[in-house]
């Protein structure tokens, strides 16, 4: 049964959604279902990590999938600042009635040790119903959906109002080239657009198998990491000293967890909990409420913040990932460091918050100074603020919230401010606003990016292909 706009087919799919899985499955026809699923293998199955992976080479695999669809060379763009950081540019070209839309997504992904997994974490592996892989979450399922939608739109001869581009690229989860900011600076005019879409931002709630809620991430924190160190004439361990630099950093560390940033709200997080609230019940919506009046409720802040989500956005966080220190068992620490990562409230820039370290550690031995995305070191950090939220435009709402009202039934579309960073944060900068939208549904105790076992369920991704197809064409079909 395929998903219809028809009343009485939404009505049988709101009430079955209910109470046994959604007869509103995502219709995928063999054709496109084994050409995405051999892209997701092949993305997941090139390692692109930044230690010892080629981002070029994935690049190059999907480049080569594109001219065996028929794209003509001069709608594909490959290139990079160095051998192993090529990013991949296509094309669809449409009638030009509206200016075009850009897809970005990138193709690296964190590190992932083998003994940290029951599979190898670079092998596509089924299992239980779910794809395991390095990537299955963050995001190669969302780059094999827009490389096959992308390749199915091209053989229909689908001729779209605007040019669709999609960009694939380097470095968002690390490194020396993000692909992004490179494109922005050395070939705008490639991906200039009138808005983007990311699909690495956004989703599917869900909750023991039903479907709550679509978020859309309208805005962004900021990215900073900082290192606190701490150094010291060093000495025998026999003659133990209490000018310890290890100290000193435990200190420091101690005197942040302790410390909470300050309760603030933006349009979009003030418009999140507005409508959470009336999605939750009990003391959870009357908190929710109460932190968005005029005067918001101190009580309400502190029960809201206990919940780690609630908590990031209401605030900047900071938190210690990485210590360092000392040179032998038997000898004082000359040296002792801890890198301290925050994700940062729009409108606060990252010397500001150095600034705000330096005065909650209050220890003149513990120097406080910023680590840019090189790892390249320096004694101030820059001015750079994350950008106000993106406006709303009915153009992407409008499309969107129809189509979740046909694939999932009586979920809101709700926006929302990605407590991560993602490569918006180059495309907003460069004036093209940009909207976190993917169509991939996860469990919300299930988010396993970055962590070991990484998985996403079978069925959602082929949702997700589903979704993708059908979101493209309401974006440009120019009904």
């Amino acid at each position: 049964m395929r998903c219809s706009t028809a009343l009485s087919l939404l009505a049988l799919c709101a009430l079955t959604s209910a109470i046994t899985p959604s007869p509103c499955l995502a219709q995928v026809d063999s054709q496109t279902k084994q050409l995405s699923h051999d892209i997701f293998q092949q993305l997941i199955e090139i390692n692109t990590t930044d230690s010892v992976g080629s981002v070029t080479a994935a690049s190059e695999a999907m480049q080569q999938r594109f001219l065996d669809a028929g794209f003509p060379k001069e709608d594909i763009y490959l290139g990079g600042p160095n051998n192993l950081k090529k990013n991949l540019v296509v094309r669809i070209h449409g009638t030009g009635a509206k200016k075009p839309i850009l897809f970005i997504g990138h193709l690296d992904v964190v590190e992932a040790r083998r003994e940290d997994w029951t599979t190898d974490p670079f092998k596509f592996v089924e299992k239980d119903g779910y794809y395991y892989g390095r990537g299955t979450q963050d995001m190669k399922e969302s780059d094999a959906i827009l490389v096959t939608t992308f390749i199915r739109l091209k053989k229909e001869g689908y001729k779209p109002d605007r040019d669709l581009i999609l960009a694939l690229t380097a470095d968002e989860e690390g490194g020396k080239s993000n692909g992004v900011d490179w494109l922005v600076k050395n070939h705008r005019d490639l991906i200039n657009a009138e808005y983007v879409v990311n699909p690495d931002g956004g989703g599917v709630d869900m909750e023991q198998g039903k479907a709550v809620a679509m978020d859309v991430d309208a805005t962004e924190k900021l990215y900073g990491d900082y290192q606190l160190i701490a150094t010291n004439p060093g000495g025998h361990s026999s003659l133990p000293v209490p000018d310890n630099a290890i100290y000193h950093i435990a200190d420091a560390l101690q005197r942040l967890q302790n410390y909470t940033f300050p309760f603030e709200l933006n349009a979009i997080t003030r418009a999140y909990f507005e409508k959470m609230s009336t999605l939750e019940s009990g003391q959870t919506a009357a908190d929710m409420k109460a932190v968005t009046a005029a005067t918001p409720d101190k009580a309400a802040i502190d029960r809201l913040s206990q919940n780690a989500e609630y908590n990031s956005t209401m605030r900047t966080t900071c938190v210690a990932t990485r210590l360092a220190g000392g040179h032998a068992n038997n000898a004082l620490p000359q040296m002792a460091q801890a890198n301290v990562n925050c994700r940062i409230l729009p409108g606060h820039s990252l010397e500001e918050v150095r600034q705000d370290l330096i005065r909650i550690v209050n220890d003149p031995k513990v120097t406080v100074r910023y680590v840019d995305s090189a790892g390249q070191i320096s004694d101030t950090a820059p001015d750079r603020k994350a950008l106000p939220p993106a406006a709303l435009s009915p153009e992407v709402m409008q499309p969107l919230e129809k189509l979740v009202a046909t694939m999932w039934p009586g979920i809101p579309v709700i926006p929302t401010m990605a407590t991560g960073a993602s490569d918006g944060v180059f495309t907003n900068a460069a004036g093209m606003p940009t909207y976190g939208i993917s169509g991939i549904a996860l469990e919300t105790n299930d988010v396993r990016a970055h962590g070991k076992d990484e998985r996403l369920p079978i069925e959602s991704y082929y949702r997700g292909v589903d979704f993708y197809y059908q979101f493209i064409k309401a974006l440009s079909s120019g009904a």
